[in-house]
């Protein structure tokens, strides 16, 4: 099974006008609607999903199971036993520190419902990048669950619910994973970037739009709930507090991360929903924290 992309609701009401009455757009004509302007055939680095979907193809059912409102954890966890990497992943993560039950769950229809069904999806989202791909930068991994930490932290004072921006947090890295897949030699010199802005704007200046706007696009493909995609989406819009909460888990990570860093000011990344005092327990959180999540996901 592949999750196949339902582009026409990817695109914003009236950025079909250029197509004329009666015709049939195609889906490279709606996926250049979703990102235009990019310098790269948007629609061929989105049915790359596809591609990676073949490739893990219990995953990719997840992610469309769990879109079903009628999904149980009795037949995610069915469906889910039959990745044994992923039941493992998932298993591991239930009895993590993170939910207290270090030891206790054994089940994994149990394991589904203590992580919940978005963290369950976006682990098998996360699964359709390819963790074992060496391909990827090799700080791609200690980023994404920097940033997953960083979010779930961050969600009380962004009026956010903490799963769905842990879950955001995992996923924000997905656009670089596939610009990575797209163009492997091109992405190295990108990723060679110290810092999370510098990154974006060399993504920018080579394909036109930077990994997050990509992460944006693929999440809406997959059909996200808006609660976790408007922060990816609105990333760049100073006066977003969705998308300031993802400025200030990227912020976190560069602290946590690059030596030498020069911090930004985090009342104005965040909108002024959080101060400096309230920089460091997030910091020795993420800190603590972040390689047993990279132990849980990718182990």
């Amino acid at each position: 099974m592949t999750v196949q992309p339902v582009l026409e609701d990817l695109v914003p009401d009236g950025e079909h006008e250029d197509i004329e009455p009666g015709e049939e757009p195609t889906e490279a004509e709606l996926a250049a609607a979703l990102l235009p302007g990019v310098a790269f055939d948007v629609h061929e680095v989105l049915s790359h999903i596809d591609e990676l979907a073949a490739q893990r193809p219990v995953a990719a059912q997840i992610v469309a199971l769990t879109h079903a409102d009628d999904a149980g954890a009795r037949e995610l966890s069915r469906l889910l036993a039959a990745d044994a990497a992923l039941t493992g992943r998932v298993l591991k993560l239930a009895n993590s520190a993170f939910y207290g039950l270090s030891g206790r769950v054994s089940s994994l229809q149990f394991a589904v419902t203590v992580v919940g069904f978005a963290t369950v999806r976006s682990m098998a989202s996360v699964a359709l990048t390819g963790p074992d791909d060496g391909a990827l930068p090799a700080d791609h991994w200690v980023t994404t669950t920097h940033l997953a930490l960083a979010c779930e932290a961050l969600a009380p004072r962004m009026g956010a619910r903490a799963q769905d921006a842990m879950c955001t947090g995992l996923l924000a890295q997905l656009g670089a994973a596939l610009l990575t897949h797209h163009d492997p030699v091109g992405y190295a010199e990108v990723a060679a970037q110290p810092t999370s802005a510098a990154r974006r704007a060399a993504e920018v200046e080579r394909y036109g739009v930077h990994a997050v706007q990509l992460t944006s696009a693929a999440m809406r493909h997959w059909g996200f709930p808006p609660a976790m995609v408007r922060p990816v989406t609105e990333l760049d819009d100073v006066d977003s507090v969705a998308g300031g909460m993802l400025r200030a888990a990227f912020e976190i990570t560069d602290r946590a991360t690059v030596p030498g860093y020069a911090p930004q000011p985090i009342g104005r990344l965040s909108c002024d929903r959080l101060r400096d005092a309230d920089v460091p327990p997030v910091l020795l959180k993420v800190r603590t924290e972040a390689a047993e999540l990279r132990r849980a996901l990718l182990v």
